[in-house]
């Protein structure tokens, strides 16, 4: 079943269409970054492209995107996300990896592109799909950590397994042109959006890493030895990158084995 939007999973644990944020009384069309108390991490978006937190060009700042509660205009420079899709992707069959998606027109560095849809699932709920699966399914469940300031992790489990977006189509990359940022608009309850790593060009396969990881980051010795330790329970990778790792990733310290 298709949606556009996260829906709540069958455990009912979380609704992602609840609005618990309060709105910001901007009276202008566009938010501006010093009076908005949406911006008051500072700006996110620039001519519809994810802005950079620093030099080093990494996208770790939290993102809160004004919401149905706030007074500013539909047309306010801080609503990319919450609009959904708006370029020309294409479902397609790959050689060896299934179904795929493309682009149909160029990408600008920094785009929004799609979201990663679907049920989103409380941890005991995610715990029990995963190990109901065999070797021969498909895993689309993605389960994203937020580290915070304070030390907590905050986690998020979302199923396009049965409902979802076009996102479930995106394959992993050990080089991607896509990286995934939580995007908050009414709640808590991020939406997984997916922006360009890079400009793409029309016809091009966009991917992202399952792992999470961004501008090919170093693996860590533990995430290492679990690695090794898990190669018997893992799929192949055929993303053909220079950097591929052979296998997709996996996280045996999240979801243990049957």
């Amino acid at each position: 079943q298709y949606s556009p939007d996260n829906v709540a999973g069958a455990d009912g644990d979380i609704d992602p269409t609840e609005i618990t944020f309060p709105g910001c009384s901007c009276l202008t069309s566009s938010c501006m970054v010093h009076t908005c108390s949406c911006l008051r991490l500072g700006e996110n978006y620039n001519s519809l492209c994810l802005r950079p937190t620093g030099e080093e060009e990494e996208y770790a700042r939290p993102v809160f995107e004004c919401n149905a509660m706030c007074q500013c205009g539909e047309s306010c420079q801080n609503r990319v996300v919450q609009r959904g899709l708006q370029l020309r992707l294409e479902v397609f069959k790959t050689e060896k990896k299934g179904w795929g998606l493309r682009t149909l027109e160029f990408i600008a560095k920094g785009r929004f592109v799609c979201e990663y849809a679907g049920e989103v699932l409380g941890f005991n709920e995610a715990r029990r799909r995963i190990q109901a699966q065999t070797s021969k399914d498909s895993n689309y469940i993605i389960a994203v950590r937020e580290h915070l300031y304070n030390g907590q992790i905050m986690e998020t489990f979302v199923d396009p397994t049965c409902i979802g977006n076009i996102g479930r189509f995106l394959n992993h990359s050990c080089e991607p042109n896509l990286f995934m940022v939580p995007v908050r608009v009414d709640s808590m309850v991020p939406k997984l959006a997916l922006f360009a790593a890079t400009n793409i060009s029309a016809g091009e396969e966009l991917s992202y890493d399952y792992s999470g990881r961004f501008h090919n980051l170093p693996i860590t010795n533990r995430e290492k030895k679990y690695l090794e330790e898990d190669n018997r329970l893992r799929k192949p990778c055929y993303c053909g990158s220079h950097t591929c790792a052979s296998f997709l990733p996996w996280d045996s310290s999240l979801f243990s084995a049957p």
